[in-house]
């Protein structure tokens, strides 16, 4: 039977939670970090928020676990799809926001989701997933970058020849700020409203792109984590980190769907930085390692 059904997606998301947490742990020295977790509860909602920080590899690393209910579907959640305002609803959801200490790990980002709106008898009157994954470096590698993409197009390939390309280009156009005229990093995997091939073939896809983070992301943490840096490439990273929150509390659907469902703020905003620096009007150098950034953040082919 192919009914859409919130409990074993929501098994699978509470079980990738503890595989990337302990993965986390396991690239930090012993007794490196400080582990948070914190369950939480608000009428018919509830989650699990944990969070590694002040680690010497992830200055904080947001592992967040959350199930949804309401009365009424909130804005971003049927800017696509009008036909459902008003709608019950019934989420569940697992974010991931990784942000190392180290200038040359990237930033990296995942998100899987699964929705069903609930008609006025509470049946389901529609269903869907959406999610992916994404990578944002400030000292761009291009084997880091290529090696990101190859799982990407992985998880993609059992699914269609072109799906790589169309989700790829999804996420080329959503992690992007029109303000800056820039990609927020270097993309990844995006996709939403997916119900395309019903709900088994659908939530397998969604498990393969979970499955495919912690093998995208952790080689790269491995070959750079222990790489020597100073204040200039720290002072850059802060800077940088400016773009993600400029993107996140501006423009991301999940931080405004979050807060519009009345979620845990603590655990909505633990998604940014922990310390970040705006600079008034400044412009990286022509030829230094900073100013090569700039060439990474236009789409292009790597894989």
């Amino acid at each position: 039977m192919d009914a859409p059904r919130a409990a074993p997606v929501e098994r699978f998301l509470r079980g990738l939670q503890k595989r990337i947490l302990a993965a986390l742990q396991g690239e930090e020295a012993p007794g490196a970090g400080i582990l948070r977790r914190d369950p939480w509860a608000a009428q018919d909602s509830g989650g699990l928020t944990c969070v590694l920080a002040d680690g010497e590899v992830f200055e904080r690393a947001a592992v967040n676990f959350s199930r949804v209910q309401g009365e009424r579907l909130p804005q971003p959640a049927t800017e696509r799809r009008p036909e459902l305002a008003g709608c019950r609803f019934e989420a569940v959801g697992l974010s991931v926001i990784i942000h190392p200490r180290n200038p040359y790990v990237p930033t990296s980002h995942a998100n899987l989701r699964f929705f069903v709106a609930r008609d006025s008898s509470g049946g389901p009157q529609a269903w869907w997933f959406g999610g992916g994954m994404d990578l944002t470096p400030v000292y761009p590698f291009e084997e880091d970058v290529r090696h990101w993409h190859r799982v990407c197009l992985e998880a993609c390939a059992p699914f269609g020849e072109d799906l790589y390309r169309r989700l790829k280009e999804w996420c080329d156009r959503y992690f992007y700020l029109p303000h800056r005229r820039e990609a927020r990093g270097v993309g990844g995997l995006f996709f939403d409203d997916l119900d395309w091939w019903g709900f088994a073939r659908c939530f397998e896809f969604v498990r393969g792109v979970g499955d495919r983070f912690l093998p995208a992301y952790l080689p790269i943490v491995q070959r750079r984590k222990s790489a020597p840096y100073g204040a200039r490439e720290r002072n850059f990273l802060l800077y940088r980190r400016g773009r993600y929150v400029e993107f996140n509390l501006l423009y991301d659907r999940g931080t405004r769907f979050g807060l519009q469902t009345g979620g845990r703020v603590e655990s909505i905003l633990a998604s940014l930085p922990p310390e970040v620096r705006w600079h008034y009007d400044w412009q990286p150098a022509p030829g230094t390692a900073e100013a090569r950034l700039g060439e990474f953040l236009q789409p292009r082919d790597w894989v």
